[in-house]
């Protein structure tokens, strides 16, 4: 198709035909790197891909050929909307190793926690509502509030997390505004990106805070499980179901290709996100649900977590001490459990504008700008150490470190003295920069 005006070519005819909130649909950064991550001779420290090779092949077999001999009809057949009641049952069962007390009815099977989310997002925000979200937040969350046009607001954390009393300026701030804030979204334990754990005390406090504005608070917690020396702070949704939404997943305990997650809610709430999900999917696999089902069942999952766990620790361990080589005085978090770390790359230095030339070293992260989004994040950098062997990572910082080291040698060249790409403040001890 031609336009007669400009005689250029429409590359999308359908451009003005669009809804307004489609303007919000855009490939994250993350997403983007994976073409050139996945090439074999780059080491990759960019995607959150769970190490899936330490799960037994043959107990997956023998959990496909039960679902298949014992439920083959049912598996493939449609399913309740809500999810199958087996799994709500054992789903209640994984959520109590972190303090949840639910009920099977409580519980809704999603497509994955994003697939939760979506549905949350779709039953609450209206185009310019208020999200508060940490600083940084995941990208797949962005996204999804992007999509729906929301307003996203960063609340700075620290190394115990979100800081209530930003918090509360924030809301303060959105509330003075007239702008209305439909919830506040937290990933409590070994957050993504920075690895952060939101301490004890402040998840009351952050509760406390939401109770008395009468915000919702969605805990997404996909990695509480996967801690290394000592667990996390129960669930904030432990502390009852008021006000909170709660969203899980066997995407990191299990297999991300099952995509099978849950969503626990208040139960007017639960109500309408069934609703959402029948009207999107109309139901969930029961396929995968089953196949989840079975391996609870027959399988000892809790020393399955354990291995991910002393697998999972020894790749941070290889990551620290690398970096601890590689580049000393270098500021990151080190988590106490999850998947990544977060990175404070050297003054004047852009995580963005450099990732080509580490792409050209053939190693790979995620620019700290994915994580933002109001476009800041540029003086920092996630690095995930959650697929890569030990050996790999050490390879990766390697040749990250000379990137880093070659670029800082160019701005003392052309700039004696470099102005930061960023003004966030620092925290910790030594701090890293969550802001």
């Amino acid at each position: 198709m031609v336009d007669k005006n400009t005689q250029g070519i429409i590359l999308d005819p359908w451009m003005h035909h669009y809804a307004d909130r489609s303007s919000g649909l855009s490939a994250s950064e993350v997403r983007a790197l994976f073409a050139v991550a996945n090439r074999p001779e780059v080491v990759s420290l960019a995607g959150g891909m769970p190490y899936v090779r330490a799960i037994s092949e043959e107990r997956i077999k023998e959990t496909l050929n039960r679902v298949i001999d014992e439920r083959g009809p049912e598996a493939l057949q449609y399913g309740s909307g809500q999810g199958h009641p087996l799994l709500r049952e054992q789903i209640v069962q994984v959520m109590a190793k972190e303090g949840i007390s639910a009920r099977p009815d409580d519980v809704v099977v999603t497509t994955g926690s994003q697939h939760g989310l979506d549905l949350v997002a779709r039953l609450f925000i209206n185009p310019g509502d208020v999200v508060l979200a940490e600083s940084p937040s995941y990208v797949g969350a962005l996204g999804v509030f992007r999509s729906y046009q929301a307003d996203v607001r960063h609340v700075p954390m620290d190394d115990d997390g979100i800081i209530p009393s930003a918090l509360q300026e924030a809301i303060d701030q959105a509330r003075s505004e007239g702008k209305p804030i439909k919830m506040i979204y937290l990933i409590p334990n070994f957050q993504n990106p920075a690895g952060v754990t939101l301490s004890a005390a402040r998840r009351l406090e952050i509760i406390d805070i939401a109770h008395e504005a009468e915000i919702l608070i969605v805990e997404d917690n996909p990695y509480g499980l996967l801690w290394f020396d000592q667990p996390a702070p129960p669930a904030m949704r432990a502390a009852g179901d008021k006000g909170i939404i709660y969203l899980g997943s066997f995407s990191k305990t299990l297999a991300p290709g099952l995509r099978v997650g849950w969503v626990v809610a208040p139960h007017g709430i639960r109500e309408k996100l069934i609703l959402a999900s029948e009207a999107a999917v109309l139901s969930p696999s029961p396929f995968s649900q089953l196949v989840v089902a079975d391996y609870l069942a027959h399988t000892d999952w809790q020393a399955q977590i354990d291995e991910f766990r002393g697998l999972y620790k020894e790749r941070r361990d290889a990551m620290v001490d690398a970096l601890a080589h590689e580049l000393p005085g270098v500021r990151h978090t080190n988590p106490g459990g999850g998947f990544f770390l977060w990175l404070d790359l050297p003054e004047g230095l852009n995580s963005k504008e450099m990732l080509p030339r580490a792409v050209t070293e053939l190693v790979a992260y995620t620019p700290g700008t994915a994580f933002f989004a109001d476009g800041r994040g540029a003086a920092h950098m996630r690095l995930a150490f959650c697929y890569p062997t030990p050996d790999n990572i050490r390879e990766g910082i390697s040749r990250l470190a000379k990137v880093i080291r070659e670029e800082v040698e160019l701005i003392e060249t052309f700039d004696p003295k470099p102005t930061a790409t960023s003004s966030d403040a620092h925290v910790g001890s030594p701090p890293p920069n969550l802001a």
